[in-house]
Formats: structure tokens, sequence, C-alpha cells
């Protein structure tokens, strides 16, 4: 079995992998393909930090810009006045909690660590704004690397790969590889399902995610409740109805060696997880 790093360490936090894990996700966002993932007010915010730390959520993760098909990149001072305040919020109320700040915006991702957080996800791998990295590195904060074809403008516009696999995973050994020459030792791989993929290349890179492995780095997936599940099933199927085959893929996620299942649906991505461990016994 290859290795995997099982340890990050989030800015003097320890955060163990031996056993999988759920990151939650808190959009602070109007646009969110999902709508029951959107939260504008500080009561609702907490209310479902605490139901989401309640069913077992080890990370929070907090965006204010939407990245579903042909979103724009928003304006830095709209997101930082979105997700700022629901930083310091968040740590102020759960100060064990790990926080994640999902940007693609350096000057984002600096003002949410000023303010507590632990991890940056960056969907673009640093592309749209390379100042990022420096930002994560100089904070030593674990950075969550993951493949996207174009942005997230373009994104879907007629994507094609020679091999998806092949392709995604050559574009994480290169940007892996360029982030340890920085001195970054703590990198979440996250192949990317649902950003420039049809949905043949989602259900590929599900079958091969074993081959991520070879990066000897936690492995995340964001599946949850993406058009490529409810394509899948029904094409008059919406986010809403997407639990159950997003909880099925968990699954087999968890099976392909993924370490880090980033959900809107905290509960029964844990109780996948509990299901999965009774089976390695």
């Amino acid at each position: 079995m290859k290795w995997q790093q099982t340890t990050l360490n989030c800015r003097g936090t320890l955060l163990h992998l031996e056993r999988p894990i759920v990151m939650g996700i808190i959009n602070v966002t109007p646009d969110s393909f999902y709508a029951a993932s959107r939260y504008d007010q500080p009561d609702d915010l907490l209310s479902k930090a605490e139901q989401m730390v309640s069913d077992g959520v080890t990370i929070l993760d907090i965006g204010g810009m939407s990245s579903r098909p042909g979103a724009k990149v928003i304006d830095l001072h709209v997101e930082e006045k979105r997700v700022l305040p629901a930083v310091e919020l968040i740590r102020k109320e759960f100060p064990d909690l790990l926080i994640s700040i999902d940007t693609v915006q350096s000057d984002v991702a600096k003002g949410a660590l000023d303010r507590g957080a632990h991890i940056v996800n960056d969907i673009s791998a640093g592309r749209i704004d390379p100042a990022i990295w420096q930002i994560a590195l100089e904070a030593r904060a674990p950075y969550v690397l993951m493949h996207m074809k174009e942005i997230p403008e373009t994104m879907q516009d007629d994507p094609h790969y020679e091999d998806v696999v092949i392709d995604v995973l050559d574009f994480l050994i290169e940007k892996a590889g360029k982030l340890v020459e920085l001195g970054m030792v703590d990198i979440i791989v996250d192949p990317g399902f649902g950003f420039g993929k049809t949905v043949t290349d989602n259900f590929k890179l599900m079958t091969d995610l074993h081959v991520f492995k070879i990066l000897e780095k936690p492995i995340m997936v964001g599946l949850s409740r993406k058009s490529f599940v409810t394509r899948s099933l029904d094409t008059s199927s919406k986010a809403k109805d997407a639990l159950t085959g997003t909880t099925a893929l968990h699954m087999v996620a968890l099976q392909q060696g993924a370490k880090i299942l980033r959900a809107h649906d905290v509960k029964e991505a844990m109780q996948c997880i509990d299901l999965w461990t009774m089976l390695q016994q």
C-alpha cells in the first residue's frame, strides 16, 4: 500500500488522518449552487456551525465566492466583507475547531489567517493569484491543492483530456513539486470533481482515485451534491435531491483512499466514515 501522510501541522494544531474526517461547507455567499448551504446572518451561521460540530465535523471550510460553472472572481472587498467576520465569529465561538478559508485571493487568505484560520483551500492552485502560495507558506498553514481546468467562468466550456486521470495527476505532481521546493510541508490534494470535467471524467477519477496515493499526500474529495451526481441519476434532479448519491460516492472515495470528505451534510458523511471504519476491522 502506498504511504500517505497522515498528520498535518495546522499552525500548531496537529490534525491526525489515520481515520478519515469531514470538512463541513459553510458558504457566506448569496449564489452558491446549493441554496441550503448559504448563511449570511450571524445567528444562522452559528447555528449551522454548532450543528456541524455536534455531528462530528473536524474542519469548517468558509467561502465567500461561488465557484459554480460560469462564476466570476468577485471583488476583493466584497469577499473580505463576507468571510472575515464569519471567520472571526466561528473562531470566537468554537476556539478548538479547525477553520479552512476557501478563496483564490491572497489578501482574503491572509485576512482569514490573521483572524485565526488554519488551512488555505485554493481551487485555482495559485493560478489566479500566485501570491496565495507565499501567504500560506509564511503562515505555516496547510494548503489544499486542487485541479481545475481553466477558471470557474470557463471550466465547463467543452472540457477535454487525453486521459483525465493522467492529466490531473501530472498537474498535481507539477504543482506539488513547486510547493515543496518553496518549503511547503503540509499539502492536501484534491482532484477537483466537477471543476472542468464531464460526467464521464468525474466517474473515471472516482474509479481511479487510488492512483493519487502516489503523491503521498492526504486526498480530499469535494463531490457533495454536485451536478454530475444528479445528472447521473435523473436529469430533472437538483442539488437538494443529491444526498443519497453523494453518500454512495463518499463510500467509494473512502475505499479508494480519500482522507477528507468535504461535505454539506456532516452527519451523513460521518456515518459513512463510521461504516467504512467497521469494514476495515
